[in-house]
């Protein structure tokens, strides 16, 4: 079973990329949010890989540029009616701690918003991760209601930069994307001023 892999990346397609390493080239499906946040081609990258196969589709790998992601992806997609398409769209519109945060409140709407995910199946997902470890964090219930036990859902500039740029009407795919390309450019602790500008920036690009 392969866990990680680390090459060049050769191809960046619409819902997969193509790692070389060594000569050897491996097709790995990635969400959205992954691929926008890859190297450009001829960089090196490194993905975490979960490795999964169906009598319908043989083998397939699934790539991340977290261990926190890969994990989250594999907690999803242990969860009935959640196959590997559902997960990464979820991963796409709520990365891993702000799901968490999205659990701790009940926030089917937020899970909702992800491709393939109808209102039912929102529902299942908050009910299923409750009480589990998410990541870092386990969300479980209490007498007043839900909390989060290792760390509370706050704020994050990523996430009020993504607001912002969708108060613009930019899709939310892409919203992201450019958030996170700002971010990588302006490191973690930049302000949310300046990371609304660089996003805004990446789209006009």
């Amino acid at each position: 079973m392969i866990g990680r892999l680390r090459g060049v990346v050769a191809e960046v397609e619409e819902a997969h990329c193509l790692i070389d390493c060594g000569g050897v080239g491996y097709v790995v499906a990635c969400g959205a949010r992954t691929l926008g946040r890859l190297p450009a081609p001829g960089d090196e990258a490194t993905l975490h890989i979960e490795s999964s196969w169906s009598a319908e589709n043989g083998p397939r790998l699934y790539g991340f540029l977290t261990r926190e992601e890969r994990r989250a992806f594999t907690t999803l997609t242990g969860i009935q009616g959640v196959g590997p398409k559902a997960a990464l769209s979820v991963l796409d519109v709520l990365p891993p701690g702000e799901l968490a945060g999205a659990v701790a409140r009940e926030d089917k709407a937020a899970i909702g918003r992800a491709n393939g995910v109808g209102p039912k199946l929102a529902l299942r997902i908050v009910t299923e991760l409750k009480g589990k470890p998410l990541g870092d964090v386990s969300f479980t219930p209490s007498a007043g209601g839900v909390h989060a036990e290792g760390a509370a859902p706050v704020p994050s500039v990523t996430g009020e930069a993504v607001s912002a740029l969708l108060g613009l009407g930019i899709a939310e795919v892409n919203a992201r994307r450019a958030v996170d390309q700002a971010l990588i450019k302006l490191g973690d602790e930049a302000e949310l001023s300046a990371v609304i500008r660089a996003g805004l920036q990446e789209l006009g690009r």
